[in-house]
């Protein structure tokens, strides 16, 4: 009999939390042990943090960038002091220099999984951009990524389009901030050669929708992707934690999780 791997859900009453949860129900290789959402929050089945974190091999977590580095914080603490703190995945964005470093030297004691995007699809597209920005020079063809999300997230751009803009710069051999441009307002003049630019619209219930388009003279190329069910993350990040649990510390992606990096 298969022994099912234990998972914690932070933020479970939010919409990811719950579609976690569902994932997990039906889910043959893990289980969710326990849930559990910020301090003094009452729902039904909710624990306190460290009582879930003492019961679970992984954690899932799509809350706010603070809440994710203490989460983190608090399991690479449980690790350090030999109790065994479980691999956290981590789906929230909007992270500060800070809080990434923050989260950096938590993942030299346990294994965190922190991507923009848990979709398939988009880690797919991912390299399709990077292949395409190494192909098309900077000299013919500019690089704009869109992004459009629902009117209640709180970060822009996106992690997942900021996740393809570095693939598009790492195609072209140069780092994002050297070439990103995220704002257009006014005059601003003509657009800078190998400018990698954002374009953002927040609205309604929007999923999540991605494009890069690649804008040459006398041509446009784009590649997108369409989110049309939140589940498809969900099941994404439940993989990761799967994937996550017994690996050794360091910090890893879902390039890493679907094999996509040697």
């Amino acid at each position: 009999m298969t022994t099912l791997v234990k998972i914690a859900i932070a933020g479970a009453l939010g919409r990811m939390g719950q579609a976690v949860a569902r994932t997990l129900d039906a889910h043959a290789l893990a289980t969710a042990a326990c849930r559990f959402d910020r301090p003094g929050a009452e729902g039904p089945g909710l624990v306190e943090r460290d009582a879930a974190l003492d019961a679970a091999d992984a954690v899932i977590d799509f809350t706010l960038p603070e809440a994710s580095v203490l989460l983190a914080e608090a399991c690479a603490s449980l690790q350090e002091n030999g109790r065994g703190g479980p691999a956290v995945v981590i789906g929230s964005t909007g992270f500060s220099p800070e809080q990434i470093a923050r989260i950096d030297a938590a993942a030299t004691k346990i294994a965190i999984v922190r991507s923009g995007n848990y979709s398939l699809g988009v880690n797919m597209l991912m390299g399709l951009v990077r292949q395409a920005a190494a192909a098309l020079p900077a000299s013919e063809w500019d690089i704009e990524v869109f992004e459009a999300h629902h009117k209640r997230k709180i970060d822009a751009p996106s992690g997942t389009a900021l996740m393809l803009g570095e693939a598009a710069a790492d195609g072209r051999g140069v780092s994002l901030g050297q070439v990103e441009d995220r704002a257009r307002d006014g005059v601003t003049g003509p657009r800078k050669e190998g400018a990698i630019g954002f374009s953002v619209v927040r609205g309604g219930g929007i999923i999540g929708e991605h494009s890069v388009i690649f804008a040459g003279e006398e041509e446009v190329l784009t590649l997108s992707h369409s989110a049309t069910d939140r589940g498809l993350f969900a099941r994404g990040a439940v993989a990761a934690a799967v994937w996550a649990v017994g690996k050794p510390p360091g910090l890893y992606d879902m390039q890493d999780v679907l094999g996509f990096r040697s």
